[in-house]
């Protein structure tokens, strides 16, 4: 009985062992997979702080004015003023919805009785 104790105690440890090892091996896959997304989404923040900084580049007043003048003959494009803008009684509204019959009004003996 002794010996299938020791047997049994054996298989546990060594299935033990197995499971641990197993663990270790796939919270170690994990981590290299998160630092591969770690270093992947560095990567693409850095792209797009280059793309901003490309993007306020090209976009500088300066050189908008320069090439709306450079093709002025071609787009005529003008200054945006304040003159461009309207005014609030210029808006033309949407006219409000009617409301909802709440219920029927009954018009068949009203029209008798007044004319009496």
């Amino acid at each position: 009985m002794r010996g299938f104790a020791y047997v049994l105690t054996l298989l546990v440890v060594i299935g033990l062992a197995f499971w641990a090892y197993r663990e270790t091996h796939l919270t170690q896959q994990s981590e290299a997979e998160l630092r591969s997304l770690q270093r992947e989404i560095s990567a693409l923040r850095e792209a797009l702080d280059v793309q901003r900084a490309e993007w306020a580049y090209l976009n500088r007043p300066q050189r908008l004015r320069e090439l709306v003048e450079l093709n002025f003959d071609r787009l005529e494009l003008v200054a945006f003023g304040g003159e461009h803008f309207g005014r609030v009684e210029q808006i033309a509204y949407p006219p409000k919805p009617l409301p909802a019959l709440s219920r029927p009004i009954d018009v068949i003996g009203t029209h008798d009785e007044a004319a009496e």
